[in-house]
C-alpha cells in the first residue's frame, strides 16, 4: 500500500482560469445541451469504467489498501450501475412537465423545462474516491452541464488514474480534471462557477460556502457525522451483528454512512457485543492483519487519530494496530461512556463504541441532542419504534435493518440535513441538483382576454376579477 500522503500537482494554478473559460465557452456553444451528446458521454464514462477496471482497483489498492471486490462493488460497479440507471430514465426525466393554467389565465399553457446550469465543479473525497467522484460527474453530465473534476489529493493513486482516464474517454472540451493540493483547490474556488458540488468534512464545506458567497453560486455539501445505530431488546443479534460488522469495517470504517456507534437499548450491550465479536471473527478471521477482505487507513495521520481513540472504552474486539501497514483491526468497544473522546467526533473508522441506554425515549433523546446524521440505523421488530423513529428524528436516511445499503436504492436521493450536508443527489435528484426548472407560460396574442384586468378598472371589471381570482 503506498504511503504518500498527497500527489504531486499536475495543474499549475495559473492554468485554472483558462482551463474555466474553455469549460465556459464549450457551455455557451450549446455543444452540452443535446440529449444525444449527454448519453454519449455517459456511454463512454460507463466504457472506461468497464475496460480500465483493472486499473481503477490497482490505484484504489494503492491509496485505501481496498479489496478488488469492495472496489468493484462499493466503487466501480456502483457508478456502472448509476450511469445505466441514468440511461434508461433520462429522456424522461428530461421531459418537459405540462402544468394547469388558473381560469383568470385561460386560455394559455404552462410548463416546466430543466435547463443546464452551466459550468460545475465537483471536489470529491478519498474514501471512496471513484465512487464520489464520478457518481455526481455522472448528474453533472446528464443534466447537460460542462464541469471540473478535482479529486483528493490524499487518495494521489486514484486521483491520476482520473485525471489520465477521463481525457482519453470524454468530450475534453467539456469535462476537465484538476489535481493538486489547497492551492489548486483555493484557484479553483476563486473561479465563478454555476454550481459547487463538495463531498467532505463540515471545516472544509464552510470554506466552501464562503468562496461560494461571492459569485452567488449554489452549493450542494455531502458531509458526514456520527450516524448511530439503536438496536431494540428482542431482535435477531447473530443477524444483527453481522449486519452492523459489514456496515461498519467495510472501506475499514472509512464510510460517510457508517454506524459511527451503537446506542443498546436495555440489557442488549453485553450478548450484542459477544455477537459483534464473532461476527468480526467469521468475516475477517482471527488475524484481520491477513484478510484479502480487509482494507487499511488512508494515511499516518488519520491512523494516530484513530489509534488515540482506542483507550475510550473496553477492547472487546480487535484493537491491534500497525503504524508501518496503516492497519488497524476491526475493533468493538464496549463501556463507553457519552463524554469519551470516541463520542465527541466522527470517527470515520474501524472502531465501533458500544453505548448502553435504558430504552427508546432515551436513545430518541441521545439523538436530538446530537448534530443531526447523515443517517440513522436501527434494529427493531416494533412498528411502533418505526413509526416513532421516522416522525421524532431527523437525519439525512433512515435505515431498518441494514446499514448503509439506501445507497445502493438508485431512486432514493442521498444527502444529509444540517451538519450532515445540504442537497441530494443520485438519479433523478441529481437532475434536480444541477439543473434549472425553468418556468414557462405561453399565452397566445391572437385573442386578448387580459384587457379585464387592464387599467381602468370599472365595477364590472373589479365584479369579474374577485369572482376569477
Amino acid at each position: 500500500m503506498a504511503h504518500t500522503n498527497a500527489s504531486e500537482s499536475l495543474t499549475l494554478t495559473s492554468e485554472i482560469p483558462q482551463i474555466v473559460a474553455g469549460l465556459r465557452a464549450t457551455f455557451d456553444s450549446g455543444r452540452t445541451k443535446p440529449l444525444s451528446w449527454r448519453r454519449a458521454q455517459l456511454r463512454a464514462l460507463r466504457r472506461m469504467l468497464t475496460e480500465e477496471r483493472p486499473t481503477l482497483e490497482k490505484a484504489l489498492r494503492s491509496d485505501l489498501g481496498k479489496p478488488p471486490v469492495e472496489a468493484h462493488t462499493t466503487e466501480i460497479g456502483f457508478v456502472v450501475n448509476e450511469i445505466d440507471h441514468t440511461l434508461r430514465h433520462l429522456a424522461s426525466w428530461l421531459r418537459p412537465q405540462r402544468v394547469s393554467v388558473p381560469v383568470a389565465l385561460a386560455p394559455a399553457r404552462a410548463r416546466r423545462v430543466r435547463e443546464p446550469l452551466g459550468v460545475v465543479l465537483v471536489v470529491s473525497p478519498w474514501n471512496y474516491p471513484v465512487n464520489l467522484s464520478l457518481a455526481p460527474l455522472v448528474g453533472a453530465i446528464a443534466a447537460g452541464n460542462a464541469a471540473v473534476l478535482k479529486p483528493s489529493e490524499l487518495a494521489p493513486a486514484t486521483s491520476a488514474a482520473l485525471a489520465d482516464l477521463l481525457p482519453r474517454y470524454l468530450d475534453t472540451s467539456a469535462v476537465a480534471v484538476v489535481e493538486g493540493g489547497v492551492p489548486e483547490s483555493t484557484a479553483l474556488l476563486a473561479e465563478r462557477f454555476d454550481h459547487i458540488f463538495y463531498t467532505g468534512n463540515a471545516a472544509v464545506a464552510r470554506i466552501v460556502m464562503a468562496a461560494a458567497v461571492r459569485h452567488l453560486t449554489p452549493v450542494t455539501l455531502e458531509l458526514g457525522g456520527k450516524s448511530p445505530a439503536i438496536v431494540d431488546p428482542g431482535v435477531d443479534l447473530a443477524t444483527t451483528a453481522r449486519r452492523l460488522a459489514w456496515g461498519k469495517f467495510t472501506n475499514a470504517g472509512q464510510t460517510c454512512v457508517a454506524p459511527d456507534y451503537v446506542l443498546a437499548v436495555g440489557d442488549t450491550a453485553e450478548p450484542l457485543q459477544r455477537e459483534l465479536a464473532a461476527a468480526v471473527t467469521e468475516m475477517f478471521g482471527t488475524d484481520p492483519a491477513t484478510s484479502a477482505d480487509y482494507g487499511r487507513i488512508v494515511n499516518e495521520r488519520h491512523f494516530d487519530r484513530l489509534s488515540a481513540l482506542l483507550d475510550s472504552g473496553k477492547v472487546v474486539a480487535g484493537g491491534r494496530t500497525d503504524r508501518e501497514e496503516l492497519y488497524i483491526a476491526p475493533t468493538v468497544l464496549g463501556d463507553v461512556e457519552p463524554d469519551t473522546p470516541v463520542m465527541a467526533e466522527e470517527i470515520f473508522g474501524p472502531i465501533l463504541p458500544v453505548v448502553r441506554v435504558p430504552d427508546l425515549d432515551a436513545a430518541i433523546r441521545f439523538v436530538n441532542e446530537r448534530d443531526k446524521p447523515l443517517a440513522l440505523y436501527a434494529f427493531t421488530d416494533s412498528d411502533t419504534t418505526k413509526r416513532r423513529l421516522t416522525t421524532e428524528t431527523s437525519s439525512g436516511a433512515l435505515g431498518f435493518g441494514l446499514p448503509i445499503a439506501h445507497l445502493a436504492v438508485p431512486d432514493l436521493p442521498f444527502g444529509g440535513v444540517g451538519e450532515s450536508g445540504m442537497g441530494a443527489y443520485h438519479s433523478a435528484a441529481s437532475i434536480d441538483t444541477f439543473s434549472h426548472t425553468k418556468s414557462v407560460l405561453d399565452k397566445s396574442l391572437l385573442m386578448d382576454t387580459m384587457r379585464v384586468a387592464y387599467a381602468p378598472v370599472s365595477q364590472a371589471k373589479e365584479r369579474i376579477l374577485r369572482r376569477l381570482l
